[in-house]
């Protein structure tokens, strides 16, 4: 499991955009991102300078890989993966991230951020189709049903999550919730449109394919 050790907001801060590392904490004021736009360190007291165009590339490489939470290796593995597959590489590329385990969990609404979610997942708290799955980076296929292990400290995990993500977000329209069961159903697979925040993909391939 890849472990952040950067404090989180200031990643926030460096990329310029909310990434919701911390769960409920983005959506309040007491998020530094919003307190402090300027990028971290002294140098960003000056505000952000003019950036080369593989600068503006690499940037967008950076926060795809903060969003979801991977080290260099395991993005450069999901990205030759997706390379792999038919069709446009940066479109594979959010499509596999997205399908991740911890990022389905997540949107499901199980957990306040991803990094919570990859915890729940490493310790044992969920199960896809009846059976335990640790493995963070584990991708879900349409009709896989996603839920809370049997044991009453992972019901309760889970459901503790979803108190407190209901009122903040919403799932996304290709995965359906079942509250009572504590389970998830990925209906189908999520396209493009569904990438719920702002990345050119594009950019991240011509920087990977350096």
């Amino acid at each position: 499991m890849a472990k952040v050790a950067d404090a989180k907001c200031r990643l926030c801060r460096r990329e310029g955009v909310l990434l919701y590392l911390k769960g409920a904490r983005c959506f309040t004021e007491k998020c530094a991102a919003r307190r402090r736009e300027t990028p971290p360190g002294l140098a960003g007291r000056k505000g952000r300078g003019r950036m080369s165009e593989y600068g503006t590339r690499l940037r967008e490489k950076q926060k795809l890989k903060r969003i979801y939470g991977l080290h260099e290796r395991g993005f450069r593995r999901v990205f030759e993966e997706a390379g792999r597959l038919k069709g446009n590489t940066g479109e594979n590329l959010l499509m596999l991230l997205e399908r991740r385990l911890d990022n389905v969990l997540y949107a499901m609404g199980f957990a306040a951020s991803r990094a919570a979610a990859r915890q729940s997942v490493v310790h044992g708290h969920v199960n896809v189709n009846g059976r335990r799955v640790t493995a963070p980076g584990y991708v879900v296929r349409a009709g896989d049903v996603v839920a809370a292990a049997g044991v009453e400290r992972s019901r309760n995990l889970l459901k503790g999550g979803l108190d407190a993500a209901k009122a903040l977000r919403q799932p996304p329209s290709w995965v359906q919730v079942d509250e009572a069961q504590l389970s998830g159903n990925v209906i189908t697979l999520p396209k493009r449109q569904d990438v719920p925040f702002d990345i050119n993909e594009l950019f991240v391939v011509e920087v990977c394919s350096r």
